[in-house]
């Protein structure tokens, strides 16, 4: 996964994995990347199992190995196609692109692209959004009680921190009242 997707926690975090790889398993990080492209599954979920029956490694060690073995062939190495990919209804992307804006315009605010949905952090996660029935689920980290509009999270993938959801069928609700909720969001993150 890119840096520049990555919030300075995430980074730490990763940074630790890599650490604790060497220390943990009497192997580098090098040495469990030639291994993995001794793997015989093709497939990264697949991959992952042979890592963990094969050798023990569990999968966030194995996830780190795999993207360093195998990084031209990662959806994380080409954020601009999981977004693509994932936003390609046009009514459900013009809603992605008004959050999009939104929560980019705030100060140290990044993107990252996931096959299932796109997700913006500071320091923290604090929004995410995914193509909904009919428009776009908006996750906030913020309380329900912040505005009559807002659920629930529900049974949302992305970061248990959003506690909050939003439905969205067009740019134009994307409007100072949601950019005001996104922003409350943010300063928690």
């Amino acid at each position: 996964m890119a840096d520049a997707n990555l919030t300075e926690r995430q980074r730490k975090w990763f940074e630790s994995v890599r650490q604790g790889l060497q220390r943990d398993t009497g192997r580098s990080l090098a040495e469990w990347v030639a291994i993995a492209r001794t793997c015989p599954e093709v497939g990264h979920r697949a991959r992952l199992r042979w890592f963990k029956e094969t050798h023990g490694l569990l999968q966030n060690r194995a996830s780190l190995v795999l993207s360093e073995a195998f990084e031209s062939q990662s959806p994380w190495s080409a954020p601009d196609a999981l977004v693509d990919a994932l936003w390609t209804e046009p009514e459900a992307r013009a809603v992605y692109q008004a959050i999009d804006a939104a929560a980019l315009a705030l100060e140290g605010a990044i993107r990252t692209a996931r096959k299932g949905y796109t997700a913006w952090s500071r320091r923290v996660q604090f929004a995410a959004a995914r193509p909904g029935k009919g428009g776009v689920i908006l996750g906030l980290a913020i309380s329900v009680d912040a505005d009559s509009r807002l659920q629930p999270r529900g049974t949302q993938s992305w970061s248990e921190r959003l506690g909050a959801r939003l439905a969205l069928t067009a740019a134009s609700e994307v409007d100072d009242v949601v950019k005001e909720l996104i922003r409350t969001s943010w300063r928690g993150s």
